[in-house]
């Protein structure tokens, strides 16, 4: 690893970009919060997953072996901020009178299908809370040996002034003890605490949760924060070297992990490097259902939202969320989508001629700088995982390959070959972008799983109901060529 390019970090904890040394190189541990399975996907979500896409191809292409751990959490997410309310998945369960891992299955395959469409990859690991309800109660005991948690009414928490005495609390976030105090709502249920600051690390369940297990303390579920303490630990170990998530886990869901973490070892953070992605915006608005500028991915794709004017592909979404960095909001509108499909279209077909194009020199031309775009190419993402600049270097080198063609320029096969190498790699393998269809409607083999995708959605939206989504949805795959056949067995499309 050490003859190329340093890569530096934004570290969340140090707010400094600092140089990415693994603590056992060439292995990365990495480790990413995944979705609550109880609804489907929002498109923040794919935004905060292609992000860490791209830190897990990015470190493969430089030749890492990256150990990538991305949860589920399929138990003990609340609906309130402070340890109240109902369990997210209980409650859709209660409410679509279904059994609650029936809730998780569904949106777990809904998530998968989506990350599938976007060209997401998979990650090493993939691990569930409820599959680890053992080793949650064991690291619960652990902080309770330490005198960090206390048993009350049979529920466990975290005491957060007790841990502050020994490490500091809110180093991540940036909040001290006696600000969160003072905007800390005092919540009904909520006075069987020490302090309204301490968080749940077991929750007793009455008689009407649906989702509970033994403990030595009652029968109940886990914490929201304690299942990714226990995750990344046991498949990382206690240190690693990423852990990644969006800009709104950073407090609490982060800093309840690096005190819990700590609580039960005794030892301090143990993250190499803390990194967040930032949120989506709508015409400069912050993206959310509530204020109707939400779109779902399959929205996005169809078109069918008041503030589209059209669908948009998912290479292109995929390619628009790149031209803005991570750490960074990007904001949708329209008139940048579109944007980003011409610029998707035009370095397609740049990189579908380069193929094509023909040796015409057979020495090489110290005009075609291949060096320096291969360099600018790595200084990109080298710099914090750069896209947007690594964006623009290609679109420099699609200028080259436009004066190839047009005969401007002379290119050997050796330089031809090079050039190739550098665009494919960092086209397909970094950025992950793919060769759709064409607009004919010819499906390659990446249009099969689209489409499968949004025939599973209208299946879902009949479920639901919800006729005018099925309905828009079977209309634009109609437009296309395609029609939807029902069956006893599920719907499937053919083109006709």
């Amino acid at each position: 690893m050490s003859d190329h390019t340093p890569l530096y970090i934004q570290n969340s904890l140090s707010r400094e970009k600092e140089l990415f040394t693994p603590l056992n190189a060439p292995y990365v541990g990495m480790y990413v919060c995944g979705p609550t399975v109880y609804s489907n996907v929002h498109l923040g979500n794919v935004r905060t997953f292609l992000t860490f896409d791209i830190v897990y191809r990015h470190l493969s292409f430089l030749g890492y072996q990256v150990r990538y751990v991305r949860n589920i959490t399929d138990v003990g997410h609340l609906t309130g901020d402070s340890d109240d309310g109902e369990d997210k998945i209980g409650k859709k369960a209660r409410l679509e009178n279904l059994e609650p891992m029936e809730i998780v299955q569904k949106y777990t395959n809904d998530f998968h299908d989506v990350m599938r469409v976007f060209n997401i990859e998979r990650p090493s690991i993939e691990p569930s809370a409820t599959g680890h309800i053992v080793e949650q109660i064991e690291m619960i005991k652990q902080i309770i040996e330490r005198g960090y948690g206390y048993e009350a009414n049979g529920s466990v928490y975290f005491n957060v002034r007790k841990f502050n005495e020994d490490f500091p609390y809110g180093q991540l976030s940036g909040r001290k003890i006696d600000d969160l105090l003072n905007n800390t709502r005092v919540l009904d249920g909520q006075d069987e605490k020490n302090d309204p600051l301490d968080f749940a690390l077991w929750k007793k369940a009455d008689a009407s949760h649906l989702m509970k297990w033994p403990s030595p303390w009652s029968e109940g579920f886990p914490g929201w924060h304690l299942e990714c303490s226990v995750m990344s630990t046991k498949y990382l170990g206690h240190a690693f070297d990423i852990h990644g998530g969006g800009m709104d886990l950073k407090f609490p869901h982060h800093e309840c992990e690096i005190a819990q973490n700590a609580g039960a070892t005794g030892e301090g953070n143990s993250v190499g490097y803390w990194m967040h992605g930032n949120m989506l915006t709508v015409n400069g608005r912050k993206m959310a259902k509530s204020e109707g500028n939400g779109f779902t991915p399959d929205e996005l794709i169809t078109g069918n939202h008041p503030l589209l004017e059209r669908g948009y592909s998912p290479m292109t979404v995929r390619f628009f969320m790149l031209q803005g960095h991570y750490a960074s909001t990007l904001d949708f509108s329209n008139a940048a989508l579109q944007a980003a499909e011409k610029g998707l279209d035009r370095l397609m077909k740049s990189v579908e001629a380069l193929e094509n194009l023909p040796a015409t020199s057979a020495d090489d031309n110290a005009n075609v700088p291949i060096e320096d775009f291969a360099q600018r190419c790595a200084n990109a993402m080298g710099d914090d995982f750069n896209t947007p600049i690594l964006i623009s270097v290609l679109f420099d080198a699609v200028k080259l390959i436009n004066n190839v063609q047009d005969g401007r320029t002379v290119i050997s096969q050796a330089q031809k070959e090079a050039l190739e190498t550098l665009i494919n790699g960092y086209f397909f393998e970094v950025l992950g972008l793919q060769i759709e269809g064409s607009k004919e409607g010819e499906e390659s083999g990446e249009a099969g799983p689209l489409l499968d995708l949004l025939v599973q959605l209208r299946s879902d939206a009949k479920s639901n109901q919800d006729w005018s989504t099925a309905d828009s949805i079977r209309k634009a795959l109609s437009d296309l060529g395609i029609t939807i056949k029902d069956g006893k067995e599920g719907s499937s499309w053919n083109r006709e």
